[in-house]
Order: C-alpha cells, then structure tokens, then sequence
C-alpha cells in the first residue's frame, strides 16, 4: 500500500515557526456569548432570536441565501514570513563510489555555507467573530508569521495583529483594527449527522470568496498528531487556502472550521476535516482572555481494546481504552490506574474508542476532578483522578492494534539481572531471549521485556506459568521495549 499524507490545508506553507503562546487548556463548557477584553465586554458572534434560515423544499438548501447573508464574514489572510534555507546541493544522495570524484569534490565545498533567511509568504482563510475586528482562524496559518494582512469581502484590508494560538487544536485568533464588522452565528456540531448537507467558504489557492458544499461524512475522527480534536469529516472540496475559513449547516450556522484533508497529491481527493465550532470557541475565549491555552491531561498511554484483549480481560465486548504505561507522579498514578485497566467512561460518557480518551481529557481543565469508569481485575468500578497541565509530553498516546497467533505461547524468557532492571526503568520482569510461534507472530521479539501477563506483574517464569494455567484462549502480555509499553494479545489454542 502506498503511503499517505495529512496536509494541513497549509495557508501558511513555508512560514517558520515562532515561539508562539505557552501551553495551553479546553474543555467543552458552553459557548460563551461575551469575553473581556482589554476591560470591555466584548460581544461573540451573532446569534439573534428568530427563524432558522429557510431551505429549498426541492434540490437542496438555499446555499445561495446562506452565502448572501453569511459571505461577507469570511475574510482572505495572507501571511508572510522567513524561512531558513541555503543553495547548496544535498551531497548525502552522493553515492558512496562517487565521493572521491573532483565533481564531488568541487561541490562538497558549498556544503559549509550558512543557511540564509528567504522570504516566504502564505495564504489562508478566517471568518469574524465579533463587530469590533475578533477573527478565529487556524494556529497553522499564522504560526511564526512576521506580518498577517487581512482582506475583506469589500476589498478592504488591515494589517492584523495575532492575539494567540494553540497548535494542539490549530486554532489561532487574530484583530484587525475595525468597527461594525458582520459576524457568523455559532451552530452546534452535536447536531449535524452524517449525510447532512454543508458548505464551506474559503480562498482556495488565492480566490477569494470560493463556496464548495458537500455532506458530513463521519464525526470523531481522530487523525495523526492531532488526538485532541473529533474532527468532523466532511466530502466538502477543501484546498490549500481553505485553511481556517467556516464550515456552514444548512442554516446558516457555522459547526466547524476547515482545517485538513487527506491526500496522496497535495490537493483535494475527496477527505476534508474540520474542527468542530465548540472546540475552537472554547480555545479562543481563553486566548482572547490570556493570550494561551492550558490543557490537561492524565499521565497514561492507551491501546485500543481488541477482540482478543478483551477476551484476555473478561470484558464481553471490547470498548475502553486499555493503560499500557501509567507515568510516575502522574495524575492517573495518584489516583491508583495501573497498567491493565481499561477505563470505559470519563464523567459517565462513554470511552468506546482509545481515540476517544484523549479528545475528552485533554479539552478539560487542569486541576478539574474527573470520574473514571474502570475494568479492573474482571469487574467495573469508579475512580477519581485530578487533572494534571499537560506540558508538550505525550499525553494520551494510542499504541496500535493487534495480530492473531496459533496454539501455544512460544517464549523463552529469564529473570532480569540487576543492571537490566536499571537500565530499562523497571522493578520487574522477564527478559525474552527466544520467540517462536504464536508469541512471535502476534510481534514479540527477543530483547523485549515481559512485565505482566493478563494484567498480573511476573518477576519468574512460576509465576507465567501459572496465570497462563488459569489462562483462556487469549492472554495479553504486557511488553516493554525500549521506553515503550503495549498489551500483545497472543492466542493459546
């Protein structure tokens, strides 16, 4: 299979990174109306009492009324920047026969000049959020920018100044120094069902003002480097410089903000995401209040529950999130979460996903109580744990699926001698020194060190082959390598 790509739809492909904001916390609280702002009470958004927008009876909603009354929010950014770069060719793709040629030789001589700045320049989109100049776009468009100009539907445009942005959620905020503005009216993603219809606004590539539609394709999505967000997905056309620009229901009302598509070219195939609206309203009151964002986080790295490991774990059908590393001092360590737990609800909602465990921690906030559903030692109970302020380490980390095995386990393995305990970090275990079988078709390795079986730490291989008596079918080991912990479900026979 061919590999693929995640673009951030880049508005700003090119701009170096700056030191940016500090840190930063969500949660899903309800969407303000009003935030504060240099001692004033600033007004969000546009939500006046009255009837929904109407939609065609036949062929669709009214994207034509929806553009009308709503076009003129959404605002073209254009960025510009330095980006560290050097003429000198890349002699590391020199094979190694041809290295002693004076061509070679001639050439090497450039490798030694120093990177200059040369200027760069991106584009994107945003969309108002207040009367008074408030803009939301994404952190990737304006992140590291030396100046960001803002044009309006009526060719006006400001020079705007960056209040913040959160890279964990891609969501920035700019001003631009101008009254009476139009503003959109905030809708509620929960709402939307796949199939629904939406339109997006944008300036695709430059052109201004472009309006694409298409339906909701999925909610939730969880997408690489990028585990806080329940991306909404959408079929919606959405290219470079779609980026921050408002994603529409059928009302008028915006749910999301576009923000990455899935693509093998660079350009659309048919897989756009957007952030929903609560998210990014919620990241930008805390900017606009402080200038960053905090979030929390748990201190734990997670796996998904599959068939096997659930079978592994009394659990009747696999859901949760199961803990594969509880990091010391952590929030989770304090609260008695161990390796081998699966925590299958956060706050009485329901964990289906290990996916789902990150988005719901990380947009809650630092120090805020949280009540944990667990499976543990084969029954259900409730833990509460206080969040910790995440700080750039992995939070919640989803280490991947599975791969069935045969009859019998296949390991040989020895107690771990004291200078390897050190070494690994570890108080226990066993190190493997052979594998065979179902154990090394579900992906042990030699070298790797086996730290429980079906949630039981093991110090002697006694003690494996008891569990492994009182075992079913499927027994999960617990692996570490290297600084990494997962549950590997292997089949018994």
């Amino acid at each position: 299979m061919k590999s693929r790509k995640l673009w951030a739809a880049l508005a700003a492909a090119g701009i170096i990174g700056g030191s940016g904001f500090m840190a930063y916390q969500v949660s899903y609280a309800g969407i303000p109306a009003h935030v504060e702002l240099n001692n004033k009470t600033v007004p969000l958004f546009n939500n006046p009492p009255g009837a929904p927008m109407q939609t065609a009876a036949v062929g669709g909603p009214n994207f034509a009324a929806i553009v009308k009354q709503f076009g003129a929010t959404v605002v073209h950014i254009n960025v510009r920047g330095e980006t560290k770069s050097t003429d000198a060719p890349d002699m590391s793709q020199v094979p190694p026969q041809l290295r002693n040629s004076p061509f070679f030789q001639f050439f090497q001589q450039f490798q030694n000049q120093q990177p200059r700045e040369v200027p760069t320049e991106g584009l994107g989109s945003g969309f108002i959020i207040s009367s008074d100049g408030l803009i939301l776009t994404n952190a990737h468009v304006v992140k590291g920018a030396k100046s960001v100009m803002v044009t309006l539907t009526d060719h006006r445009s400001y020079k705007a100044k960056v209040l913040g942005y959160d890279t964990k959620t891609d969501i920035a905020v700019v001003k631009i120094p101008a009254t009476n503005l139009p503003t959109i009216r905030v809708g509620n993603p929960a709402n939307l069902e796949p199939g629904d219809w939406v339109l997006a606004i944008g300036s695709p590539y430059g052109f201004y003002n472009t309006v694409t539609s298409g339906i909701v394709s999925a909610k939730s999505r969880s997408l690489p480097d990028d585990d806080m967000v329940p991306f909404i997905q959408t079929d919606v056309a959405v290219n470079p410089g779609n980026s921050g620009g408002p994603l529409f229901n059928t009302k008028g009302e915006v749910v999301g903000i576009n923000s990455q598509i899935f693509t093998q070219t660079g350009a659309f195939e048919g897989l756009s995401f957007a952030i929903p609206i609560n998210v990014a309203v919620t990241v930008a009151k805390e900017i606009i209040q402080s200038g960053h964002v905090e979030h929390a986080k748990l201190g734990i790295a997670v796996q998904t529950v599959s068939q096997q490991l659930a079978n592994s774990f009394g659990l009747q059908t696999p859901r949760g999130a199961l803990v594969a590393n509880v990091a010391k001092g952590s929030p989770a360590a304090k609260a008695g979460l161990k390796a081998g737990d699966i925590i299958l609800s956060v706050n009485s909602e329901p964990v289906n996903d290990s996916a789902d465990l990150p988005m719901m921690i990380g947009l809650m906030r630092p120090g805020q109580p949280v009540k944990l559903g667990v499976w543990s030692n084969h029954r259900e109970s409730t833990i509460t744990a206080t969040l910790g302020s995440f700080s750039g380490n992995t939070l919640v980390a989803d280490a991947g699926g599975s791969t069935e095995g045969g009859h019998g386990l296949g390991l040989e393995v020895r107690p771990l001698k004291p200078t390897e305990e050190q070494q690994a970090d570890v108080h226990h275990g066993l190190l493997v020194e052979n594998v065979t079988g179902p154990a090394e078709q579900a992906g042990v390795q030699s070298g790797d060190i086996l730290l429980a079986v079906d949630g039981k730490p093991v110090d002697s291989i006694d003690q494996v082959r008891t569990i492994l008596k009182k075992a079913g079918k499927t027994v999960a080991l617990l692996i570490q390598r290297g600084n990494n912990r997962i549950f590997v479900p292997v089949e018994m026979g």
